[in-house]
C-alpha cells in the first residue's frame, strides 16, 4: 500500500462566537483517515503555546503525528450566521521550511498539502516536497492573503507553487476568483483539477475529461468546517490505491455527506 501523508498548518478556530477549538487539515483529514481506516501520517505546524493541547487532540485520530512548533497558531474566526459565511484572520503562521516539510512526510509517496493561507508553504518548500511525491494541494494556498483582518482573495500566487502539483482540489469561489469561469481552471496547468461545489458535489477534470459527480442532499448541517479537507483525504486515498479519479470524487463525496450527516444529528 502506498504511503500517505497530511502536512499542514493546525488552527484555532471560532465558529459563531464559541470557544476556540483546533482546526486545519491535519485535523479534520485525519478524522476521514480514521473513518476510511487508512495507514497515513499526520504532519502539523503550530505556535508552541498551542503544542500541548492540539498534541492531544491529535492523539485521538490513532494515527502516527509529527508536530513541528514555531511562530503563532493560525486563527480564525467563521461566521456561518452571515450570507455568505464570514471569515476573519486573527493570526497568520509561520511558514513551513523545505527542510522542516520532508522531514515531517518522512517517506510519503502520496502528499495531501493543505495550507490555510498563501504563505504556509512557499515555492520551494513545494518543490522540496514534490520530490519523488505525488501533492495534492488545496487552492486556499493560493488565493488566500496571508494579513490579519477580514480574509481575503487575490490572484496574486507565484505560478511556480504549481510546478511540482499534481491534483488541485479547488472550491468554486477560489476557480471564479482565479480563472474567471470553472471550466477555465484547465488554464492553470495543474493535470488533475477538482472543482468542489459544496452540497452540489463537484466536478472532475482530468485525461481530458470533464465528468460531475453530485452529492446527496443533506438538512441541517450548519458548521461543514473542514468538509474540504476531508474530501482531499478521502479523494488522495482513494487515487493513491488505484481508483480513477471520477471514482476517487465518488468514494470523497459520499465520505464527506456520511460525516456531515452526523453532525446534523
Amino acid at each position: 500500500m502506498r504511503r500517505l501523508a497530511v502536512i499542514g498548518h493546525l488552527a484555532r478556530d471560532v465558529v459563531d462566537g464559541g470557544a476556540p477549538r483546533i482546526g486545519g487539515a491535519p485535523w479534520y483529514a485525519g478524522r476521514a483517515l480514521r473513518v476510511l481506516g487508512r495507514p497515513a501520517h499526520i504532519a502539523a505546524k503550530c505556535g508552541e503555546a498551542d503544542r500541548r493541547r492540539f498534541l492531544s487532540n491529535l492523539a485521538e485520530l490513532g494515527l502516527p503525528v509529527r508536530l513541528v512548533t514555531g511562530g503563532e497558531t493560525t486563527e480564525f474566526a467563521i461566521d456561518y450566521d452571515a450570507e455568505p459565511r464570514r471569515m476573519s484572520v486573527g493570526a497568520v503562521g509561520e511558514p513551513w521550511t523545505p527542510a522542516e516539510a520532508v522531514r515531517a512526510v518522512d517517506r510519503a509517496e502520496w502528499v495531501q498539502v493543505a495550507p490555510l493561507l498563501r504563505s504556509d508553504f512557499p515555492p520551494e518548500t513545494l518543490a522540496a516536497l514534490g520530490r519523488g511525491r505525488r501533492l495534492l494541494l488545496d487552492a486556499q494556498g493560493l488565493v488566500r492573503v496571508p494579513q490579519t483582518g477580514p480574509l481575503q482573495f487575490d490572484t496574486n500566487f507565484d505560478p511556480a507553487l504549481l510546478d511540482a502539483v499534481a491534483i488541485l482540489k479547488i472550491a468554486e469561489e477560489e476557480a471564479i476568483a482565479l480563472t474567471g469561469s470553472i471550466d477555465d481552471v484547465v488554464r492553470l496547468g495543474v493535470p488533475e483539477v477538482i472543482v468542489t461545489l459544496g452540497t452540489l458535489g463537484c466536478i472532475v477534470y482530468a485525461r481530458g475529461r470533464v465528468e460531475r459527480v453530485p452529492a446527496r442532499p443533506l438538512d441541517g448541517v450548519k458548521d461543514p468546517t473542514g468538509a474540504g479537507d476531508g474530501f482531499g483525504a478521502a479523494y488522495l486515498s482513494a487515487r493513491a490505491e488505484g481508483h480513477a479519479p471520477a471514482s476517487a470524487a465518488r468514494r470523497a463525496t459520499a465520505l464527506v455527506g456520511g460525516l456531515l450527516s452526523g453532525r446534523a444529528r
